[in-house]
């Protein structure tokens, strides 16, 4: 829902896929289901570059002080004995 003034104006989400073309325009993978024409609102989510690798990823958690807390004895409340091994059949 946005609000213009006094009014309100309910919106619906319509997730899909497209590219971006060598002049920069938008190009849906597949039509909007849209009867005629329609101002629209778009969000473009682009992917990262190169993700974080997981190494790189771990490193940075284990060396952050957000985590600082963890270290602290009274966190310490599973044991070794503490419920079932896990097998991953996949």
């Amino acid at each position: 829902m946005a609000a213009i003034g006094n009014i309100v104006l309910v919106m619906n989400a319509i997730e899909t896929t497209g590219v971006v073309d060598a002049q920069h325009q938008l190009r849906l993978d597949k039509p909007l289901p849209i009867a005629g024409q329609s101002r629209v609102r778009v969000i473009v989510l682009v992917p990262e570059e190169a993700d974080i690798s997981e190494t790189a990823w771990t490193k940075s958690v284990a060396t952050s002080p957000a985590f600082d807390f963890l270290k602290d004895a009274a966190e310490d409340i599973y044991t070794a004995a503490d419920g079932k091994p896990f097998h991953d059949q996949g």
